[in-house]
């Protein structure tokens, strides 16, 4: 019985770290279809691997880090020889990651995001802190094999950092928002419309932006603050991957507000863009839950005490919680 569970035990821990290579290979694939060439190197603006594994690592614990490490050597596999940067590459990727989890644990992150504070933490914590060590290492590992040429060293490590910073802004609270859905229990049959429009209203307004000379960008934000305003998460964070899909597509083909610009110029853009995105989606959704809870848990408050007045004086029917509306004919005082 013993060797049995041992065995169930470590066979599911082994398919967790395989589901999150998969996960990384099938992402880093993705990521991969849009890449630019910076400071004499590929990468890519957007990289979703990170996201993924930052939130299996939330969501599954530490125990499947291989996973991140084997999803890499996969992807470098697909394009190229595995070799010795390879392999620091994927350290890189791994501790990077890591560390991002261990930052947020330690500032007592939600992964409900129903706080203010979870949103700063994984801004500056998961996204912005933990990803100077992927791009570091990463950038380093090919300048010290040849692949990268000294003089574009600090522009490939910033679109390396940004890429990857990106990746968990966009993908982490869109993935932590779906493993914490709940079905609301009582919903109007309309209300089920309203989010799928949002979010075909924000491509909409994001081609819009992103196709046009015009320099319409910031037409996409009201649409993503009243979706964070209505949903939250639930539906911002898709707003998010949406405006940021269609945005590094018209920075690679180098059309709209993009055209005619360097490569730094178009990628400082683009990142402008989904990082101000991501933060309005996210910061704003916490703000508002955190707000929604803190009334809930005051409403909660208040019919305790209302019971506990109720008890101390029975007959006093008028400290009853919630109070009646108006109009009511049944409340207390009215004949």
């Amino acid at each position: 019985m013993v060797r049995n569970e041992v065995f169930r035990r470590l066979t599911a821990a082994a398919l967790r770290i395989l589901a999150v290579a998969a996960a990384w290979l099938v992402a880093g694939r993705i990521g991969l279809l849009q890449q630019v060439v910076v400071g004499g190197a590929k990468v890519a603006p957007l990289w979703p691997p990170t996201g993924i594994a930052l939130t299996c690592l939330l969501i599954l614990g530490l125990r499947v880090w291989p996973g991140i490490a084997i999803g890499t050597l996969l992807v470098i596999a697909t394009i190229g020889p595995v070799n010795g940067a390879s392999l620091a590459i994927a350290a890189g990727n791994s501790l990077a990651v890591v560390c991002s989890c261990l930052m947020l644990r330690a500032v007592g992150f939600r992964i409900e995001l129903d706080r203010l504070r979870d949103g700063v933490a994984l801004v500056f914590l998961g996204a912005l802190a933990g990803m100077l060590i992927s791009a570091t290492v990463g950038s380093l590992a090919l300048l010290l094999v040849g692949s990268l040429p000294a003089s574009g060293f600090c522009a490939t490590w910033s679109a390396w950092w940004v890429g990857d910073a990106m990746g968990v802004l966009v993908i982490t609270p869109l993935l932590l928002a779906l493993h914490t859905f709940r079905r609301p229990t009582a919903i109007r049959p309309y209300q089920w419309a309203e989010p799928p429009l949002l979010v075909a209203l924000t491509a909409v307004v994001a081609l819009i932006g992103t196709r046009s000379t015009l320099h319409l960008l910031f037409l996409a934000f009201p649409v993503l603050i009243w979706a964070a305003l209505r949903y939250q998460l639930m539906v911002a964070a898709p707003c998010v991957l949406v405006i940021s899909v269609i945005a590094v597509r018209a920075a690679v083909d180098g059309v709209g507000p993009f055209a005619g610009h360097s490569t730094l110029a178009v990628m400082f853009t683009l990142q402008a863009l989904n990082g101000a995105a991501a933060l309005t989606a996210l910061l704003l959704s916490a703000l508002i839950a955190e707000q929604r809870n803190t009334y809930f848990r005051i409403e909660q408050a208040c019919v305790a005490l209302a019971e506990v007045v109720a008890r101390l004086a029975p007959g006093e029917e008028a400290h009853r919680w919630p109070p009646a509306e108006d109009g009511d004919e049944d409340r207390p005082g009215r004949g």
